[in-house]
């Protein structure tokens, strides 16, 4: 059986409820930009406000699957709907990620709580190279 290949799109103002329904969909543990869940007028004002240098929808077929970025920093952020998420097509969306995009280093930020996506950056040659520690203020006193 040949596999279906995935596709990515530049982020449009159609996907912004697509995008909203992803970001409710994810579990805190993967969760290392936000705290909260961000009310519907955040998130539309975060999206349009471009904070990534390149934002795709991953696709497969006709049907959206999730989101991947390349932040301004050379940074790789994935999340794909969970009825969709296998190993094989998250690494399929980063490797045409990193074909798009051609650099010389790629970095994931990953809190060290999510495994799964460890390894999965891990399967494809990245290292880790840092331990970043916060204190927030506001939500720890």
């Amino acid at each position: 059986m040949k596999r279906e290949k995935i596709r990515l799109t530049k982020i449009k103002k159609e996907d912004h409820v697509f995008l909203h329904e992803l970001l409710l969909q994810r579990r805190p543990l993967v969760n290392i930009s936000h705290k909260r869940m961000p009310t519907w007028e955040e998130h539309v004002k975060f999206v349009k406000s471009k904070p990534y240098a390149k934002w795709y929808i991953i696709y497969k077929k006709t049907d959206k699957i999730g989101t991947i970025y390349l932040s301004k920093q050379h940074e790789i952020g994935i999340h794909i709907l969970k009825k969709y998420e296998k190993e094989s097509t998250q690494i399929e969306s980063i490797k045409e990620l990193m074909s798009l995009n051609s650099k010389s280093k790629f970095r994931a930020n990953v809190s060290p709580k999510n495994k799964k996506y460890i390894t999965l950056f891990k399967k494809l040659g990245f290292e880790m190279v840092q331990h970043t520690y916060e204190l927030d203020l506001r939500t720890n006193y």
